[in-house]
């Protein structure tokens, strides 16, 4: 028989559960969302796949130009445009092969057109020259310190996306392998289920991202996600201890009751770790350059999520569960 709830401890925030219904019919309107998301880029000829693959998983060349001029200061120019002018060059042929086909050329304008990023089929040197030659004439004149010029063959494209994969799947598996020796299987469960949410949820908004802003995914992005998957398992397991430990203190209340107790208790600690981890991103997001722009938005995202669902989906899932 459960203690009268008037003998709980104090609580200093609020009962999670009598908002448990507002949290589930909100991850799942995300989760929807993104499974959306996902499988509309799925079935768009011109992806073909869950998320929008990068330079780094399907080859080819990315030419990065920055213009000589403040930023702010640089005169417009318009995407479309490069596009059209640079699918009306002749690029020079290499080796009695035929050159390759640029009219699809992907730009991408950054910092108010001071850089321009050309995302193109694999270039041999010379066609990589004749193309920034060309956007010297249109947008220039160049920086030519600022000026980068990355290719990525097929064959290496494909293995650093099988290695993604994989290094994903290993990194999942190792985590569920530890939450289920570590605690029984409703615990296990409802942390891998929040891990699943948190990931979805990250991979849904890129997905919705690459079908609106033509938003692509790198080798960073997988980095991205096992980060969030070890952040969202750490989160979730330290509210499941404080259930634990309290039960030699408050085991004659009702689970409910108990998982009230314990997110009050770590909500401090989760929102003040949350927000000291999004402190450095949002530097990284405001001042790290593109580089590592869409990287640190895909942690952002995931931590975000992550500290939501450790409060308000694990938890509160927890009493339903175990009865």
């Amino acid at each position: 028989m459960t203690a009268s709830l008037a003998s709980l401890p104090p609580l200093r925030y609020f009962r999670i559960s009598r908002h448990r219904r507002v949290a589930w019919i909100g991850s799942g309107v995300a989760c929807l969302l993104s499974l959306i998301g996902l499988a509309i880029c799925w079935f768009t000829p011109s992806i073909g796949a869950p998320l929008k693959p990068g330079l780094d998983f399907t080859g080819g060349t990315q030419i990065q130009i920055e213009r000589a001029c403040d930023p702010g200061a640089c005169s417009a120019i318009n995407g479309q445009e490069i596009q059209q002018r640079l699918a009306r060059i002749s690029l020079p042929s290499e080796a009695e092969e035929q050159a390759p086909n640029i009219s699809s050329v992907a730009v991408q304008v950054l910092d108010q057109g001071q850089s321009v990023v050309l995302r193109l089929p694999a270039l041999a040197p010379a066609q990589s020259a004749a193309v920034i030659e060309e956007m010297a004439a249109d947008v220039g004149p160049l920086d030519q310190a600022g000026t980068s010029v990355n290719t990525i063959g097929p064959t290496l494209g494909a293995q650093l996306l099988q290695g993604s994969l994989i290094s994903l799947l290993v990194s999942f598996a190792a985590i569920a392998a530890y939450i289920t020796l570590r605690y029984d299987r409703v615990y296990a469960f409802l942390a891998l289920l929040a891990l699943g949410h948190d990931v979805l949820i990250t991979c849904g908004v890129f997905a919705w991202l690459g079908l609106l802003q033509g938003i692509e995914v790198d080798s960073l992005f997988a980095v991205s996600l096992i980060t969030v998957a070890g952040y969202s398992v750490t989160d979730t397991v330290v509210v499941f201890d404080r259930i634990r430990e309290q039960k030699s203190l408050i085991g004659q209340f009702s689970l409910i009751d108990q998982v009230d107790v314990a997110v009050d208790a770590t909500l401090t600690r989760s929102l003040y770790t949350s927000l000291t981890t999004l402190l450095p991103l949002l530097a990284l997001i405001f001042f790290g350059g593109s580089s590592l722009f869409w990287f640190a938005v895909a942690l952002t995202i995931g931590i975000s999520v992550g500290s939501w669902s450790s409060i308000g989906i694990a938890p509160t899932l927890l009493p339903l569960l175990s009865r």
